[in-house]
């Protein structure tokens, strides 16, 4: 293809992530380098027939005449991201200059924000992502094997959570998992206790938000599987039969490989999907339990006097590094794959 014909063809690509992914991406940056300015405060003496008594209150015309002359708000550079509710520089060095047993350390790191968010979050990414593509593939393995007649009412059931928004779906289970709920009461009735209680645990909780999450992505993996199945040679699987290759074998010998370039596809989506994690923590409302990165952004956001920008920005953008860095060794072997067949 000529290149003048090329660039054309590109073009319109080039400027839609230029617009929509570059630009954002470099904005939430130069957020995560500013501060909230400190409201002005003035204290007033009143005096009276007994004394004399200090008031002090926010002088809203300077604090909003401030922001109009720094919009971003205070530049803080690096700080952000050093404080003790992101990196926690200093608090890490004095943690690992205590000389303290790895247990009473791996605690007190756990202990601060950003690293019990980093926890669960990756907790909930390399737990769900291989189970729920596991679990997906042995669907699309089953259901193609099942009769014609059969296959699209059982489709149409493997789809089913996929049919339901997240936010949703999190919050039906979070009530079946209530203490009058059908499964929470349930378990009270099987273990005869009841102040059983899957909610107040920190250890059930993160249970039900795994669980939750295999559930939510199995479909999309058994989805992606399905269709490849179909591509699957047939050839290859018949003289396989013939050799006398039994079911695990052709599975293991002729299946997967043909399915590795899906696979790999679908370790992508779900691996950046994943590490976002947002909707059961929500949904479950499991912030006392549990918190990812994506729910540290939220608090920011919401539930503040004063919405913390730069200290969202600064999360976000420690969330794409994460991203990345999950992704690069995906990305790695694929340009090997690559290299090799093109030699």
């Amino acid at each position: 293809m000529p290149h003048r014909t090329f660039f054309w063809f590109i073009l319109p690509s080039a400027v839609a992530m230029f617009l929509f992914i570059a630009l954002p991406v470099v904005s939430v940056f130069v957020q995560s380098l500013f501060v909230e300015h400190e409201r002005v405060l003035v204290t007033v003496e009143n005096c009276g027939p007994f004394g004399c008594t200090t008031d002090s209150y926010v002088d809203p015309a300077a604090t909003a005449e401030l922001e109009a002359r720094e919009p971003l708000g205070k530049f803080n550079g690096l700080g952000t991201y050093l404080n003790r509710s992101h990196l926690a520089v200093n608090e890490i060095g004095a943690i690992l200059a205590s000389n303290t047993g790895l247990g009473d350390m791996a605690s007190r790191i756990y202990g601060l924000p950003f690293y019990r968010a980093l926890a669960f979050t990756l907790t909930y990414t390399f737990v769900v992502t291989p189970v729920a593509m596991l679990l997906g593939f042995l669907i699309a393995l089953g259901v193609n094997n099942l009769p014609r007649h059969f296959k699209g009412p059982a489709i149409f059931f493997s789809l089913l959570p996929m049919m339901i928004t997240p936010l949703i779906g999190s919050l039906i289970l979070y009530w079946m998992t209530s203490a009058t709920g059908i499964i929470g009461a349930s378990l009270q009735r099987l273990f005869n206790d009841p102040n059983l209680y899957l909610q107040a645990s920190p250890t059930l909780t993160w249970v039900m938000l795994l669980a939750y999450g295999i559930w939510t992505n199995a479909p999309f993996s058994f989805v992606v599987f399905y269709a490849g199945l179909q591509t699957v040679p047939q050839d290859t699987l018949e003289s396989a039969m013939v050799d006398g290759a039994d079911r695990w074998e052709r599975i293991r010998y002729v299946v997967i490989p043909a399915l590795m370039p899906l696979a790999t596809f679908v370790a992508l989506v779900q691996l950046m999907d994943n590490f976002r994690v947002f909707e059961p923590i929500v949904g479950f409302n499991a912030q006392a339990n549990a918190s990812s990165l994506s729910s540290a952004v939220f608090s920011d956001l919401q539930g503040q006097d004063t919405q913390l920008f730069g200290s969202a920005a600064a999360t976000s953008v420690l969330t794409i590094i994460g991203v990345v860095i999950l992704l690069l060794p995906v990305l790695r072997n694929t340009w090997r794959e690559f290299n090799r067949k093109v030699v």
